[in-house]
């Protein structure tokens, strides 16, 4: 299905007079707000192609209805958002969960919904159907010198399909490691991922970025070796100027300092995407923002500071997409919801008053550069993401235009009751 644009025009004109109001108010206390607007509108988040389905647990999988059955649907859905938001402009794949049998074609349907492909992303976590040799022990860290090249292979395969498709970078989460003492090697096990690495970083085009991954558990328990962003930087720099790390908010130890981990990254000039999400425990891929939103609020600080400071696109010169799992909430409401957090956050980051912090930094007034931060994380932006997107041509609130045109309602007549995903 597809929303047309006069629907949106006409659920905008029932909160356009408000929405002036509220946005008139708003605006008036921000004196940058013209320019936060033009860096909203450009500032794009890419959904990936297994969070459009029912999530699930070790214990159960509930599926919602209608979920996307291929890969076509899975780009409509993605074009859903990006009509009700204008800010999920960009589709990342999985392969093998989504191979596409026709590239030229699924590259068109995409362009139809305003998509581009970002990252691609492999998988050596599981074994597929009718796969030669076993990742059960690891994949690129494996002992065995024939896993270790399937792994290798496969990555391969991946940037092929990514070239046809438009993609310029490559994702790669290793799930390799141990769960007890003693079964590992460590430092054979890191050669040999960084010798795997080495070969497939042979095979990225010109104009390409590897994004090498890290978690600091899951799931092996002792350990990971790509653990932390320790590990992810010693690969980035020893496979070259095209390598880099990749954040993932889930994929850190408790009460990590995710932000500081971010600047310092950004300094090196390694940091090339984020996966964004919330957790409470563990890598729980919660709707982002709904737990820390302060911490997000720090982490796009940052961002926006180190990107300014090494004269950096927002837009463009970081991959960013979510990286969430919808265990009992609609994908699409979720999505919509995430989207939102990310750009309130980012539209904060961007009031911050970086001279009237320096001095405060300078002078060793610590109170003052705390009220700084928070007074922006205290002010209410909603209403200035809102005219960002009602100047794009989306919805002025993606959520509630969702649900007045009853889309998963739609989705489930056209697609079934009983469906579900590939993928998570």
């Amino acid at each position: 299905m597809q929303i047309e644009n006069a629907r949106i025009e006409e659920l905008n004109s029932q909160l356009e007079s408000v929405h002036k109001r509220n946005f008139d108010f708003h605006a008036a206390a921000i004196t940058n707000v013209e320019a936060i607007i033009d860096k909203l509108i450009a500032f794009q988040v890419a959904i990936p192609s297994w969070a459009l389905g029912a999530g699930g647990t070790r214990f159960g999988r509930f599926s919602i209805g209608g979920e996307p059955g291929n890969l076509e649907e899975k780009i409509a859905d993605v074009g859903l958002l990006h009509k009700l938001n204008m800010s999920s402009g960009a589709i990342s794949l999985h392969i093998p969960w989504d191979i596409p049998s026709d590239a030229a074609k699924i590259k068109a349907l995409a362009a139809h919904h305003g998509l581009v492909f970002d990252a691609m992303n492999s998988n050596t976590f599981q074994d597929q159907p009718g796969q030669k040799l076993s990742y059960k022990y690891g994949s690129l860290q494996n002992v065995d010198k024939a896993v270790r090249q399937q792994a290798v292979d496969h990555n391969l395969e991946v940037i092929k399909y990514g070239k046809e498709l438009g993609s310029n970078s490559l994702t790669v989460w290793l799930s390799d490691g141990s769960n007890f003492p003693g079964q590992l090697n460590f430092r054979k096990a890191f050669e040999n991922t960084l010798e795997g690495l080495q070969d497939i970083y042979a095979g990225l085009p010109e104009d390409w970025k590897v994004f090498v991954e890290y978690k600091a558990f899951e799931p092996n328990f002792y350990s990971m070796t790509v653990g932390d962003w320790g590990h992810s930087l010693l690969y980035a720099n020893k496979l070259g100027p095209k390598a880099f790390t990749l954040v993932d908010l889930g994929h850190h130890l408790p009460n990590a300092n995710i932000e500081q981990i971010i600047s310092l990254l950004l300094m090196e000039g390694k940091l090339g995407g984020f996966h964004f999400n919330d957790s409470k425990y563990g890598d729980d891929d919660l709707t982002v923002g709904s737990i820390r939103p302060y911490q997000l609020f720090l982490i796009f600080r940052e961002l926006v500071e180190g990107m300014n400071a090494r004269g950096m696109n927002h837009a463009t010169d970081l991959g960013w997409m979510i990286d969430a799992s919808h265990n009992i909430k609609d994908p699409l409401e979720d999505l919509l919801q995430s989207v939102e957090a990310i750009m309130i956050a980012y539209t904060q980051a961007l009031m911050v008053d970086d001279a009237a912090l320096d001095e405060a930094r300078q002078n060793n007034d610590v109170a003052l550069a705390q009220e700084l931060l928070q007074h922006a994380f205290r002010t209410d932006v909603r209403a200035i993401v809102a005219e960002a997107r009602l100047r794009a041509g989306a919805a002025i609130d993606p959520l509630g235009a969702y649900r007045s045109m009853q889309v998963r309602k739609m989705l489930i007549d056209e697609r079934g009751a009983v469906s579900k995903a590939t993928g998570l």
